[in-house]
């Protein structure tokens, strides 16, 4: 199988695993820069060209696509299921998990539990939409944040209201999310592949913060998820309709709620609190869905259906 890995930095510990995983199963994987990419949109012969070169012959295309960067990366990762290379997440999936709001509306319409959640756009009834989530302490969230950038805890009822007035006095579109006070800085990242969750940590916040990513300073440790929490992993996952997906939740009293969906989650943390060769389970993943897709395709072309009748000698009658 021949890969392709969508990253800008293929120094990241995530990046070099998959290449490390795709070559210890005999595949061949190149990383190009998502951004230095550049396409030729036609409907007869569609090209992704590199570095003044085109690029053909692949299987599969992996997207490590930053958040940052969506919208071009998107474009890049349509061309490339365009011209027929199979995606690990495509294009669609991803925007669906990227747009936090209609994410969560996916959720909630599916009966996944959710944290009570706000959005609005005037700032007149700031103290009812503080009230429908239970009132504070609230968590603010920018629609745009990631790893924990643009989350904040607004502890009191006057300084949510500021916070939420800030924001959108510079047009920011935010949710307001209940607190799970009960969760105590923790919160659960489940990987799942397929229909599987391949592993599960638990991140914990340092002391005196709220927020439990890896990047802000928390600690990840194996842990065991129950059955619930592992088919609303995967059950989230499926209606984004990504294959490969972080899911993040916390224990409430009342039982599971995610907090979001990424369709690029980090391996690190996952690899180094459990052990489990992640990146090796999604390559493997890859290979199974193109050895099918390839073997479908060759159970068509054989079918009876699909081949040209061939033509009858010019002395044999019609009928």
């Amino acid at each position: 199988m021949k890969i392709v890995l969508l990253a800008r930095n293929p120094t990241l510990y995530s990046h070099r695993r998959l290449v490390e995983a795709a070559e210890q199963r005999g595949h061949t994987i190149q990383v190009i820069n998502t951004l230095l990419v550049y396409m030729n949109i036609t409907s007869n012969r569609p090209e992704i060209r590199y570095k003044g070169e085109v690029l053909r012959g692949f299987d599969a295309v992996i997207p490590r696509i930053g958040a940052s960067i969506t919208f071009y990366g998107l474009a890049v990762l349509n061309q490339f299921e365009m011209t027929g290379v199979y995606p690990l997440n495509n294009a669609e999936s991803i925007a669906r998990s990227r747009d936090k709001l209609r994410c969560l509306q996916l959720l909630a319409g599916s009966g996944i539990g959710l944290p009570v959640t706000g959005f609005a756009h005037s700032t007149q009834f700031t103290d009812d939409l503080i009230a429908m989530v239970g009132g504070a302490p609230v968590v603010i969230k920018l629609l745009e944040g990631t790893q924990g950038i643009g989350v904040v805890l607004a502890e009191t009822p006057r300084s949510a209201k500021s916070m939420i007035e800030a924001f959108r006095g510079i047009h920011a579109n935010i949710l307001v999310q209940e607190y799970i006070r009960e969760a105590n800085a923790r919160d659960l990242r489940c990987l799942v592949v397929g229909d599987r969750v391949v592993a599960a940590i638990q991140r914990q916040g340092k002391s005196g913060e709220f927020r439990s990513n890896l990047h802000r300073g928390g600690t990840a440790t194996a842990v065991r998820i129950t059955p619930e929490e592992r088919s609303v992993a995967v059950r989230s996952a499926k209606l984004m309709g990504l294959s490969v997906a972080g899911v993040d939740m916390l224990r409430s009293k009342h039982g599971p709620v995610v907090l979001e969906i990424n369709s690029s989650p980090g391996l690190e943390g996952l690899e180094t609190a459990t052990g489990i060769d992640v990146a090796g389970k999604m390559i493997e993943f890859l290979a199974k869905k193109v050895e099918e897709r390839a073997r479908s395709s060759a159970n068509q072309s054989r079918s009876p259906r699909n081949r040209a009748r061939a033509p009858r000698p010019a002395s044999e009658p019609e009928g």
